[in-house]
């Protein structure tokens, strides 16, 4: 598919600012919306939004179906009447610029528990039926997955391959008397889901009214720890215990010498081919409802992907075998049409990859701080761009630009200089310029990048285990300003047309500009 010449910014959800600790989809994520409409800004990227688990990780889920609790608005709840005001008369001294996720989901869950009281004792009638109308739509993953976080509560959020084996293997007789027996518990993770996507639709058609289409992510991998592979086993790798016999990563790169160990279960993809590639259908299908463009996470994974034995300790002693190649994205186009998809063409690309990727048609990425590494043939750089692409001043999983630049030698960022004939001193609005003004079809920023911010801003590091997806926006760091220079940039490059006349600068004056904001 290709897009429209447009620009955007990557953020993710949890990186609003707001009183609660993360960010949510209450009334910050609106403001964010208005945002972008007034620098002309039409995309807006996030992470994946599922139930995340132990490490944080958006791409580490419960569920690749489900929504995240954690970003339900508590303004939204008491809004719908679901929890009185005074049930945030105290809450606690949060962290402003980065998520305390230990401090957070203990009182987050106590709060979206009081939500669950109110729910069952005297939601309207109206709320109700629009909760029985969601699970019945949905019962194709919900009632897998509320059974699966109820007996995670259960057995004190132990993995599945360690509860007993009767429930472990889904023996028919344990699992419907664990639907009795938790039925409370079904109930409110049922709850849980139907607020949070009730207030996703919210979101959506907001941004629908802004102009404004959000691009979601699949990973192409799920975690083991989920309801998926709980309930579907015969899709993936896996021991007579549920334990994977192979898991996923990537060989030794860029982000690491010895690789990175994801640890997913693999999938079996002949059993996949043998019916119809019917989950993935569904799981497009549920992301296409969330969102309008999906980036395709680990592209290179369907023409190929990185096999380690689940014993290794790193990624270093593993293999590449065939994945299940271009019929299964025409297997999914036939199902659902043209696919608005982005792939994620990074790492270690193969001609098979290209091919594929070409053939239907995909924008790649292009990534600006790996641009200056070497000479005038590097990928990245702008003048070896063709119009169907999309590319990033960097991503989740990179250094900001500021960050970039304050790490790499002098020879590196000496290029930079030369290549944008700029001095340096505006070093992150230097490549969201190159960006912008490329032949790109679409140009994203890291927020991360307008803020001009170092990389302790930084969302992820690929190889390190915890400590990530903590940043967020302080309160009031965009500025007027911020919103001048991004509708220029849109304006004179063709990205997008400012919501506001008021946005318009004059003449010279972004430069200006940006030594006042560096100063200031």
């Amino acid at each position: 598919m290709k897009f429209e010449r447009a620009s955007g910014i990557l953020l993710h959800p949890t990186s609003l600012p707001g009183p609660y600790g993360i960010g949510d989809l209450g009334p910050e994520v609106f403001h964010w919306l208005d945002f972008l409409a007034k620098t002309g800004c039409t995309l807006w990227q996030v992470l994946p939004l599922g139930p995340t688990g132990y490490g944080d990780s958006p791409y580490q889920c419960f569920s690749a179906f489900a929504g995240n609790p954690y970003l339900i608005s508590p303004d939204l709840l008491v809004d719908e009447g679901l929890l009185d005001p005074t049930n945030l008369d105290e809450v606690p001294n949060f962290p402003v610029e980065e998520v305390d996720y230990g401090a957070v989901i203990g009182w987050k869950l106590d709060l979206l528990n009081r939500a669950f009281e109110r729910f069952k004792s005297s939601a309207p009638a109206a709320y109700r039926q629009g909760f029985d109308k969601f699970v019945e739509k949905n019962q194709d993953w919900l009632l897998d997955y509320s059974l699966f976080m109820a007996l995670k509560d259960s057995n004190g959020g132990a993995p599945w391959p360690s509860w007993k084996k009767p429930l472990r293997d889904r023996q028919p007789a344990a699992l419907e008397k664990a639907q009795k027996d938790y039925a409370e518990a079904i109930l409110k993770h049922n709850f849980l889901q139907y607020e949070f996507f009730r207030q996703w639709q919210g979101v959506r058609e907001y941004a629908q009214k802004k102009n404004i289409k959000i691009i979601g992510d699949i990973p192409i991998f799920v975690a083991h720890d989920s309801a998926e592979v709980w309930a579907q086993r015969d899709l993936f790798f896996m021991d007579a215990r549920g334990k994977p016999t192979v898991v996923a990563g990537v060989p030794p790169d860029y982000f690491s010498p010895t690789g990175q160990l994801w640890g997913n279960p693999l999938y079996r993809w002949e059993e996949h081919q043998r019916n119809g590639y019917r989950w993935w259908i569904s799981r497009f299908k549920a992301v296409l409802e969330l969102v309008d463009i999906v980036r395709l996470d680990h592209f290179r994974g369907f023409a190929g992907y990185w096999e380690v034995p689940a014993k290794e300790k790193t990624a270093v002693k593993g293999r590449w075998v065939a994945g299940p190649g271009k019929e299964f994205l025409l297997v999914l186009q036939k199902a659902l049409g043209d696919l608005p998809i982005i792939a994620e063409d990074l790492g270690e690309i193969t001609p098979d990859v290209i091919e594929m990727r070409d053939d239907l048609g995909l924008p790649g990425m292009k990534i600006l701080v790996f641009a200056f590494s070497d000479d005038a043939t590097n990928e990245f750089l702008p003048h070896n761009y063709i119009p169907n692409c999309v590319v990033y001043t960097g991503t989740h999983d990179n250094d900001t630009v500021v960050g970039w630049y304050q790490r790499v030698e002098e020879k590196e960022r000496d290029y930079a200089r030369r290549y944008l004939a700029r001095d340096g001193q505006d070093i992150a609005w230097d490549l969201i310029r190159a960006g912008w003004s490329s032949v790109a079809s679409i140009a994203i920023a890291q927020l991360q990048d307008v803020l001009v911010l170092d990389n302790r801003a930084r969302m992820n590091y690929p190889s390190r285990p915890s400590g990530n997806w903590k940043w967020r926006m302080r309160p009031g760091a965009i500025t007027d300003w911020h919103v001048e220079r991004l509708a220029e940039f849109n304006l004179i490059y063709g990205r997008g047309t400012p919501a506001s006349e008021e946005t318009k600068v004059g003449p010279g004056e972004v430069d200006e500009l940006a030594g006042e904001n560096a100063s200031g």
